[in-house]
């Protein structure tokens, strides 16, 4: 049983799921295309949470790509480990997706999430050689990843 809570940036408020089965469909997610166990992966947090963009992203990219989009997980703490401490599945707002499929199909998926406007990142697939990571980030990329230690600093617009 999960508890999840849901940010609505339109509305500036939280929403509470209290008592989400594995099985059950993510709230926001269209249909059965992301159930709490995928959202999850494996983290083991009792607490889950996300936002509404997030969610509509997926839809889009889902509705764009086509047909079902397996998920790795997009949901982790960051004591549970895997990622740097500005990873955005620290947010609920990242997934990586399509770790079974065919470069192809992960090509197609990329492709999709890209041309849906609605991710704030999508990483190259040069980056992600098995999966596709894509993320519903909040504020300019200058401040989250990469750094701007990373040389990135002089390329970024100046309203950045």
């Amino acid at each position: 049983m999960a508890r999840l809570l849901v940010y609505d940036a339109y509305e500036n408020k939280v929403y509470t799921y209290s008592s989400l089965n594995e099985n059950d469909p993510m709230p926001y997610s269209t249909g059965t295309t992301l159930t709490v166990r995928e959202f999850r992966g494996r983290s083991n947090s009792p607490v889950l949470w996300t936002t509404i963009a997030a969610m509509e992203a997926w839809n889009l990219t889902r509705r764009k790509y086509g047909r079902g989009i397996p998920v790795g997980y997009a949901f982790r703490r960051i004591w549970e480990g895997g990622h740097g401490t500005r990873s955005q599945h620290y947010a609920g707002v990242s997934f990586d997706v399509g770790q079974r499929l065919s470069q192809t199909q992960r090509t197609a998926i990329y492709r999709a999430a890209r041309s849906t406007g609605a991710w704030g990142y999508v990483e190259p697939l040069s980056q992600t050689p098995t999966w596709v990571h894509i993320d519903r980030r909040y504020g300019c990329l200058l401040y989250t990843s990469p750094s701007p230690r990373d040389g990135l600093l002089h390329r970024m617009p100046s309203s950045a």
